[in-house]
């Protein structure tokens, strides 16, 4: 006749089986997000790969203009520049241009990121080597949604700023920041010299959430597996007592 088994042995079983089917919520959680995030970056994905629309005719929206491609007018300010530090591209040290981009009929200007240049430091550049002219120009690229605070700029206007927020280039450029930057890719396929790197576009990933899966459901596993073979053992020394 098999002897019943002690509360101390059952609750040995019972405590990595809860284990156990806890791991394997938080394994269906991940995989639940992996498929959300797939779902926003085929949005995303769509934005890339569409033909740039007006500035003007794009939602103001922050949901809705993030990676946005758009065409838009104005005249670059350089004397209004921005330095944006460490910046990095392959490997290299570097700063990105922040342009402020005026356009017809308003005071609100554009933060244009008009690419990637090189800088031992990675925080000094001779700006005037890389104006790419006074003319009025039609130029394309994607918003990224700008943030109306953050970290307050240094006191001194000529040192580079490291955080993005539209107080900040409020207060540098002295005129009303659109709420998005414009990351300009108007000539990316053929750079001439003098002209800043263009950045590419963003790579699209949908992050760790499989990896994170799969170790949750192997703990699972391993959870059932060592709680059988203590119950197992417990029992054994149970039937030989």
């Amino acid at each position: 006749m098999p002897h019943a088994v002690r509360p101390r042995t059952l609750l040995g079983l019972l405590i990595p089986l809860a284990c156990a089917a806890l791991f394997v919520r938080l394994g269906l959680w991940q995989l639940a997000r992996h498929q959300e995030r797939a779902r926003f970056n085929a949005g995303l994905a769509d934005r890339l790969t569409a033909t740039p629309v007006p500035l003007d005719e794009v939602p103001r929206d922050s949901a809705a203009l993030r990676w946005r491609r758009v065409t838009v007018t104005g005249r670059f300010r350089y004397d209004r520049e921005q330095v944006l530090a460490s910046r990095g591209s392959a490997g290299s040290p570097g700063v990105h241009l922040l342009t402020p981009l005026e356009r017809e009929g308003t005071d609100t200007v554009v933060a244009v990121i008009r690419g990637w240049v090189y800088s031992a430091d990675a925080s000094t550049v001779d700006r005037s080597r890389w104006a790419e002219g006074e003319t009025i120009r039609t130029l394309s690229g994607y918003l990224i949604p700008l943030p109306d605070s953050g970290v307050a700029p240094p006191g001194d206007p000529a040192r580079p700023l490291r955080a993005v927020h539209r107080a900040a280039l409020a207060s540098r450029i002295g005129r009303p920041i659109a709420p998005f930057q414009l990351v300009m890719t108007s000539d990316s396929a053929a750079r001439a010299e003098g002209v800043p790197k263009r950045l590419p576009l963003p790579t699209i990933d949908a992050g760790p959430h499989r990896s994170y899966a799969a170790q949750w459901f192997s703990f699972a596993a391993i959870a059932v597996a060592g709680g059988v073979l203590l119950f197992r053992r417990h029992r054994a020394a149970e039937a030989r007592a």
